[in-house]
């Protein structure tokens, strides 16, 4: 999928209408069917406490899923950013496969102000209709409401991480320029450069030198709206400034190559991936 909705923001300033989203229901978004089902992964609730959950925003309620081991108690933090179809049940089932590692996964419908984009057939309709009109202030605003929810519903904010996957994964680069309590990030074929506006006035190849978290970027070579010139030079930019933050490229990977339920997806280079986030958030005191 090429992920280039940045050419489709319009000068839309956020209208406080309220929320659209007020439940996330099941299943896969719309625009993904079919589901392919042969590879989809079905992670289990047993052992954890899972499902649907309210944070407290500054203009309302924010619907999230949340997924946790189901005894204990202070459990390490991972925020999980949707891709542009927002928490539908592959967002749900990564934040069950993360609470079966022992974390307290939350995955908030961010677009929920704006649309569901669970319904929309069109992938097209989404960017424009929806993931355009999402202010990146916002965004780090909510992911701020979820930590704190996090902090007094048995998480450990001292741990905390974040992940995001395609449009998730760009929020996940701006999110570690953003609060400095994370610990660590890993972004999922994030879209690195783009077009400046009210709305998304900075991009990741603006923050290299701002980032107060270490993060860890996983790409495709063969992404088709990623140019890997500008993966390289976020990656140059990296070493420049001098952390430990880093890219690890896929060579023959298309874009989602993480998403099981579609045909993008590449098991071995999902599956490594996967690993190579779990080895991250240790390093990194998550």
């Amino acid at each position: 999928m090429n992920n280039d909705f940045d050419s489709l923001a319009p000068a839309v300033v956020f209208d406080r209408r309220g929320f659209l989203v007020t439940a996330l229901g099941a299943g896969f978004a719309l625009a993904v069917q079919p589901v392919t089902a042969q590879t989809a992964i079905a992670t289990d609730t047993q052992g954890l406490v899972a499902g649907e959950v309210r944070v407290k925003v500054h203009d309302g309620e924010m619907v999230a899923y949340r997924a946790q081991p189901a005894s204990g108690s202070s459990f390490p933090v991972i925020l999980v950013v949707s891709e542009i179809f927002g928490v539908h049940e592959y967002i749900a089932d990564v934040c069950r496969r993360l609470a079966k590692l022992g974390y307290q996964a939350i995955a908030p419908e961010l677009f929920a102000r704006h649309g569901d984009p669970r319904k929309l057939a069109s992938i097209q309709e989404i960017l424009a209709g929806i993931v355009a009109r999402v202010p990146d202030a916002q965004v780090m605003s909510d992911l701020d409401a979820c930590v704190a929810w996090a902090k007094v519903s048995g998480g450990d904010t001292a741990r905390l991480g974040i992940t995001g996957f395609c449009w998730g994964g760009r929020i996940v680069w701006l999110y570690a320029a953003h609060n400095p309590q994370l610990k660590a990030g890993v972004a999922w074929y994030g879209r690195l450069v783009g077009q400046v506006s009210d709305l998304t006035p900075k991009h990741p190849a603006d923050l290299a030198a701002s980032l107060k978290a270490p993060v860890l970027g996983l790409y495709g070579g063969a992404d088709q709206g990623i140019p890997l010139d500008t993966v390289w030079d976020l990656q140059d930019k990296l070493k420049a400034a001098g952390g430990k933050s880093t890219i690890h490229v896929y060579d023959d990977a298309p874009h989602a190559f993480h998403a099981d339920y579609r045909p993008s997806y590449r098991k071995d280079h999902a599956e490594d991936g996967w690993k190579r986030m779990q080895a991250w958030f240790r390093q990194n005191g998550v």
